[in-house]
């Protein structure tokens, strides 16, 4: 089974496990957010990050694999009167574009090495001078607790490997340690996280 095809199965035996309120962190940035700007929700699941973004009068993009989830956003959308653009793809083969995007929203998506750094490098692609990338995702010191995340330890973050993928950007917030989430059934408890906050340059 694919990893997409995983993902929808599991979307549809439990729909919801990540809850339809946004990620804390993500939140936490509202300040940064202005209507009108253009944002990008990587790996969104359901919907529930890019429909916040939306609501706070951002034009935004959801991108994840699922086409199970990408259809429950699309539906979190209408039912929370709000336009969002759910595009089906591997982000890791996603055709980036240029310069779209004053904001990209990374929450949660862990991938392998070689993946990551594919990602990584549309990111920087697709945001314009200035934009921001929000991101928090697990770290190594998540392995034994059962609030969430991957298991296989390549897959996870350290503030190494965010200031390698995204050397150059200026650092805003870089923060590892714990955090307690509660993010539906399968983000619950006491978890270890990275959270960064970068800019990519104006020039």
């Amino acid at each position: 089974m694919s990893d997409s095809a995983a993902w929808n199965a599991r979307y549809e035996a439990a729909p919801g496990m990540f809850g339809q309120a946004p990620n804390l962190f993500l939140m936490e940035q509202a300040h940064r957010l202005a209507p009108g700007m253009r944002a990008l929700s990587l790996g969104d699941g359901e919907g529930r990050n890019g429909v916040w973004l939306a609501q706070q009068g951002l034009a935004v993009t959801a991108l994840d694999w699922s086409a199970t989830g990408m259809a429950r956003a699309a539906a979190l959308a209408v039912q929370r009167g709000v336009a969002m653009e759910c595009v089906v793809a591997d982000a890791a083969g996603w055709d980036w574009p240029d310069q779209a995007f004053d904001l990209v929203a990374w929450v949660f998506v862990h991938l392998p090495p070689q993946d990551r750094e594919a990602v990584a490098a549309g990111v920087g692609r697709a945001l314009r001078p200035g934009g921001w990338l929000v991101l928090e995702c697990f770290s190594p010191a998540q392995e034994g607790r059962r609030s969430g995340g991957p298991r296989q330890t390549e897959l996870l973050f350290t503030r190494a490997v965010v200031e390698a993928a995204f050397a150059g950007f200026e650092v805003h917030a870089l923060l590892e340690g714990t955090v307690l989430l509660d993010e539906g059934p399968k983000h619950q408890g006491l978890a270890e996280v990275v959270r960064a906050v970068l800019r990519k340059p104006q020039r």
